[in-house]
């Protein structure tokens, strides 16, 4: 390409230097050059010598690639699409830029969707972009052999195989393993050293349990012609079991003085799995502020073997391992008092803890909820703050 056109040279080393960051030509995908062409030419690349443009840059890798034989890739390079968003980009700021680069690579196909067993993150660590890139090129490859796919099951079953090139192990695996010592390694020594032991623990999904009380209380409205008496609630744990059902589950609505059941609270009922995981995700919410799921995650890591604390040594406990964590520059036991005391609430009414003024114990069935609400929380997808 020197020899030939020295005029384009310069511009096309400087686009493949960004495009393979030093690996070989052949190791690049179809998506490396989706990205590339539609987010970091036009965001990081520049600025250009006088003259050039990001049009120009692109026609010259595209040249470089039709060289060097990757034919599909260099007609991307000088696509209407490719035009479009760099123009989009140049005229209508990043937003708009951002916007339709999004569009365009979903349009591909060989952006891997999110599946049962993993969401993606936005901010990925190196173990889960293998992951996605080893799955976007088995999407290619799939697309250019002109199959029929299923963009869901080869991505579930490219994560969940056992793969030669990992030893045996599969991505699915490796990125679990990834996010959960990310997890460990979060704010604070008492935080991680409380953490520690649950590393290896939670790498197992954990069996849904039976979920009694509340399956008593849906039953009860449902057999009642869909609804029953507002004033059924004799106890603490009733009246709090009753609210956790209407407020944070939606399973019950009030109408009048009665409360029915909702069409989501059948489906809860006729489902124990679906009952399971939407009490699992109430535990450690995370619409409520990052410091109060902090608290309680901290409670639940301290309750989960078993151990009869005292309230107040709970609450003690959880202030000493959240303290360190940065929050305040002393967190005292009146700030976590709130969420440790709700949560204790939300086990006691669930039949999943025992509680009162002297102790607080889980249940066998509590603490697999405490080790599945632990585990859906370390390994949960990380996102960028505004989008958390």
């Amino acid at each position: 390409m020197e020899r030939s056109q020295p005029d384009l040279a310069e511009e096309a080393r400087t686009a493949v230097e960004w495009l393979t960051g030093g690996e070989p030509l052949e190791t690049v995908t179809q998506l490396d050059v989706c990205e590339f062409l539609w987010y970091t030419l036009p965001i990081k690349v520049g600025p250009l010598k006088p003259g050039g443009d990001h049009e120009r840059l692109a026609r010259s890798l595209g040249q470089l690639l039709r060289l060097g034989g990757l034919e599909r890739y260099a007609d991307l390079c000088t696509s209407p699409t490719t035009i479009t968003i760099l123009r989009t980009y140049e005229r209508e700021g990043e937003d708009a830029g951002t916007s339709a680069y999004q569009q365009a690579l979903e349009a591909t196909g060989v952006l891997p969707p999110d599946v049962p067993e993993l969401q993606w993150s936005m901010i990925m660590g190196p173990e889960e972009l293998g992951a996605h890139l080893a799955c976007s090129a088995a999407l290619e490859l799939a697309i250019v052999a002109r199959a029929n796919v299923d963009r869901t099951a080869l991505t579930r079953r490219w994560l969940t195989e056992p793969r030669a090139e990992l030893g045996g192990d599969s991505w699915l695996n490796r990125v679990h393993g990834e996010r959960l010592n990310r997890w460990v390694l979060g704010r604070g020594p008492a935080r991680r050293e409380l953490a520690q032991p649950f590393e290896v623990r939670l790498h197992a999904p954990v069996t849904p349990q039976p979920l009694p009380a509340l399956h008593r209380l849906l039953s009860l409205a449902s057999a009642s012609e869909g609804s029953l008496p507002l004033r059924l609630a004799p106890s603490p744990e009733a009246l709090r079991l009753r609210e956790l059902a209407e407020r944070e589950l939606g399973a019950i609505s009030r109408d009048g003085a009665k409360l029915i059941i909702t069409d989501y609270g059948m489906r809860l009922l006729k489902s124990p799995k679906a009952m399971w995981r939407a009490v699992i995700k109430l535990l450690l919410a995370r619409g409520e502020h990052e410091f109060e799921v902090s608290a309680r995650e901290a409670a639940l890591m301290l309750l989960a073997d078993g151990t009869l604390m005292s309230p107040a040594e709970l609450r003690e406990r959880v202030a000493e391992v959240v303290g360190g964590e940065g929050w305040h520059p002393a967190t005292s036991l009146e700030d976590v008092s709130a969420p440790v005391t709700d949560l204790v609430a939300q086990l006691t009414a669930l039949e999943l803890a025992y509680s009162d003024e002297l102790a607080v114990r889980m249940r066998r069935s509590g603490q697999l909820a405490a080790l599945a609400a632990l585990r859906a929380h370390a390994l949960r997808p990380r996102k960028y703050v505004s989008s958390a």
